[in-house]
């Protein structure tokens, strides 16, 4: 549901407020960008996110700053933007960027039971790289210890999508000025082994699904 916050009032047809649209622009990222107030000042950070049905779950160690602060409830802005396109007009005024992004507003709770901390990591390493968590050491009763997890269910959100063309001006398009769209696509290199790598060990298949 729109809602005063979520609701896009610059060029409103661009805003998209169903759940198949957010998850699908959250679904094809995992770095976010968390907005809040610490000592009365704003402060915006990025960090790792995993999605799971309506919830979205970030970590960090317990002494982060950011975790800290927002386990005790205050109000968040929780921001993911692709850019898929620099948009070349005739016009420097109508340059633009053609983009998906998804704001969600909420108060993030902590993760406290064992096993759920466990289940919030795996989901957020499956978001980074899927099927990763199966081929690794899972963390020890120390390591969880010392790492903070907080949920934000998803309910109040909204998506913005840019997906056009060039726009200029009417008297603009007899000039002799190049316009267009540049592409702009995430891609993965080649994997570098750690140089510490025991001899013999192959490329994992999490890594090889992605690069193929």
């Amino acid at each position: 549901m729109k809602t005063d916050k979520t609701k896009i009032k610059r060029i409103p047809k661009r805003g998209f407020y169903d759940k198949e649209t957010i998850f699908r622009i959250l679904d094809n990222d995992f770095v976010c960008q968390i907005g809040f107030v610490y000592n009365n000042y704003p402060v915006v950070i990025p960090t790792i996110y995993g999605r799971k049905d309506d919830v979205l779950y970030f970590h960090g160690a317990n002494v982060s700053r950011m975790l800290q602060t927002l386990e005790k409830g205050i109000a968040i802005s929780l921001n993911v933007t692709k850019t898929n396109g620099i948009v070349l007009a005739r016009s420097a005024f109508h340059h633009s960027l053609n983009y998906e992004s998804v704001t969600i507003f909420g108060v993030a709770t902590l993760v406290e039971n064992e096993n759920d901390k466990l289940k919030a990591l795996q989901i957020i390493s499956d978001q980074l790289i899927p099927e990763r968590w199966e081929e690794v050491r899972f963390p020890n009763k120390n390591e969880l210890n010392i790492t903070k997890i907080l949920q934000l269910k998803i309910t109040e959100a909204s998506a913005k999508i840019r997906d056009e063309g060039v726009s200029d001006e009417k008297e603009d398009y007899d000039l002799d000025i190049w316009a267009g769209i540049l592409p702009l696509k995430q891609e993965y290199g080649a994997p570098v082994a750690d140089e510490k790598l025991k001899k013999g060990i192959e490329l994992p298949t999490s890594v090889k699904n992605l690069i193929q």
